[in-house]
């Protein structure tokens, strides 16, 4: 017969973490099914592509405490600033880029951010309107911040944002708390720039959701990218997390993206949920924290089997 040393997957400290998984998505996939959301109305239906679940289980990584800090990094088009919120550990750490929505480094990025850290990951958010920006500003939640964001997501070029991309990640591999294992993440504008930061050699696992213009390729000055034309040659792995009644990026938007990735044999795994564009924003009428808690446990288990 075998002897214990043959069979270390399941001992009694991983059995423990997978039983502790499977109770925090039972908790969150009941509230979902069955608890009403923003505004009384009813969640449900899920629909989810996942990876298979051969892939050894890690350790939880203990909560930590955290500082948060600002660098300004040159780049070509003047200083780009960004946000580092840093657990306190005793090592270095894997990292994370935070991609923003249109409005930069809000109080709800802010706390996704702080979040993620908290699970262990040096977290990097920064401000993708540098160079029309003073370093600091944020956009505001409302008509005028929602127009300046969009005109600056076409305004600004697309060899800025992959110049973006490469400063930050050279950045990392130098930090003392940095394993020098990266990956990238955004919501919105940021889950399309996540995608696209997933060209550079140096990211390993990306994380986009609901990344807007991807479907129609209009990311940029001349609002004309090939973000999705050049998926073939995406080697990181993918997590994509999209809203139904999202109106930013349709069905047949979707189904364009899943398509493309389907047809080059990317390492992906899928997710719908019944909610609106902006769904983990923890401010307005769009918020769904039942489906926030669901997704940030998709995120911090995808980069754990990632990036450790």
């Amino acid at each position: 017969p075998p002897t214990p040393t043959q069979r270390p997957i399941w001992t009694a400290a991983r059995l423990g973490d997978a039983l502790e998984e499977v109770a925090i998505r039972l908790i969150d996939f009941v509230s979902v099914v069955l608890g009403p959301g923003p505004g009384g109305v009813k969640q449900g239906n899920t629909a989810c592509i996942s990876p298979s679940l051969d892939r050894p289980l890690r350790h939880r990584r203990p909560m930590a405490t955290l500082t948060e800090t600002h660098v300004d990094l040159d780049t070509s088009r003047g200083i780009m600033r960004v946000h580092v919120f840093a657990p306190v550990a005793a090592g270095p750490v894997p990292a994370v880029i935070f991609y923003s929505e249109i409005f930069q480094a809000t109080g709800p990025i802010r706390r996704m951010a702080a979040a993620l850290a908290g699970e262990g990951y040096l977290v990097a958010v920064p401000e993708v309107y540098h160079e029309f920006e003073a370093p600091g500003t944020v956009l505001a939640y409302d008509q005028a911040g929602s127009d300046r964001g969009n005109e600056l997501k076409y305004a600004k070029e697309l060899a800025s944002y992959d110049e973006d991309v490469d400063v930050v990640v050279t950045w990392l591999r130098g930090h003392e708390s940095c394993t020098g294992r990266i990956a990238s993440f955004g919501v919105c504008l940021g889950g399309h720039l996540a995608l696209r930061a997933g060209y550079h050699p140096g990211i390993s696992a990306v994380a986009a959701f609901y990344p807007t213009d991807v479907h129609s390729a209009t990311l940029g000055a001349g609002k004309s990218d090939d973000t999705l034309k050049r998926i073939a040659d995406l080697e990181a792995s993918l997590l994509f997390v999209w809203g139904r009644q999202d109106p930013h990026i349709p069905k047949e938007g979707r189904e364009q993206i899943h398509r493309a990735l389907e047809e080059t044999g990317a390492d992906f795994e899928w997710h719908e949920f019944n909610a609106a564009h902006a769904f983990l924003r923890d401010e307005g009428p769009r918020y769904n924290p039942a489906l926030a808690r669901v997704c940030m446990s998709l995120l911090v288990r995808f980069l754990g089997e990632q990036i450790g």
